[in-house]
């Protein structure tokens, strides 16, 4: 398989700062002092940038280069926990991921039982870009639900439901199936509050039996098995950040 890595145009200090030179504000610092050439040249302008893996960029004369961005995405099984270290020792999603891959981090969580596509990356931007509620990335979600849920009861999740202290809401829900035993909805979120599908439900005494995610932004987990993962193409990095 081959690992893509997503390259684009940054400012000068977040390239240092990638590279693990130095915080943001302390690379601007040595941006000023005349210690930072872009191709040779001296830059003192903190406005300047540059594309990594294009542009050659040296601190005291020294090469330096920034670390590669990678994101995955994986299909999570039921079972495992996104932390790497579990305090009951239980099994984690990077049992599923190559050694190498340790240092990475979940953006955003699913819970021990719940299943589905989730990203990981060594990239905090984006993963800011994919969680903060400011931004509004929706996510997807196929719940089987004990019991019926009528026509209001789906109304409900649109509207609003109060539950623990705060309001939980669902963008869109929509009815797949319903008999007398269960029924299958899909709800999209734009914010994902801490277990809020299960939530939603519970608060109109309902029981989540399954919660699969199926989608976050315009990626869908297609034809991605349980427990297998794949890195994500520039286009599709493109489409979660725009």
């Amino acid at each position: 398989m081959v690992i893509r890595y997503f390259s684009a145009v940054v400012r000068l200090q977040k390239f240092l700062a990638d590279a693990g030179v130095a915080s943001r504000r302390a690379s601007e610092q040595l941006i000023l002092a005349g210690r930072v050439a872009v191709n040779g040249e001296t830059v003192r302008e903190l406005g300047s940038k540059v594309e990594p893996g294009h542009d050659l960029v040296s601190l005291d004369g020294q090469p330096l280069r920034a670390k590669r961005k990678i994101y995955v995405a994986l299909n999570k099984p039921r079972g495992l926990v996104c932390s790497r270290n579990d305090d009951l020792e239980r099994p984690t999603i990077y049992d599923l991921l190559p050694k190498e891959w340790g240092h990475l981090h979940s953006v955003g969580r699913l819970d021990y039982n719940s299943e589905g596509l989730i990203f990981l990356t060594n990239d905090g931007e984006f993963s800011l870009r994919l969680t903060h509620p400011r931004y509004g990335v929706r996510k997807k979600y196929r719940a089987t639900v004990e019991g019926r849920v009528d026509g209001e009861r789906l109304r409900q999740l649109t509207r609003g439901l109060w539950h623990q202290g705060e309001t939980l809401k669902a963008e869109k829900a929509r009815l797949i199936s319903a008999s007398h035993s269960q029924s299958v909805v899909e709800l999209e979120l734009a914010e994902g509050k801490y277990r809020e599908v299960r939530r939603l439900f519970e608060a109109q005494g309902l029981t989540v039996k399954r919660l699969e995610r199926f989608q976050i932004g315009k990626i869908k987990l297609g034809e991605l098995r349980a427990g297998k993962w794949r890195t994500l193409t520039e286009p599709e990095i493109k489409s979660l950040l725009g």
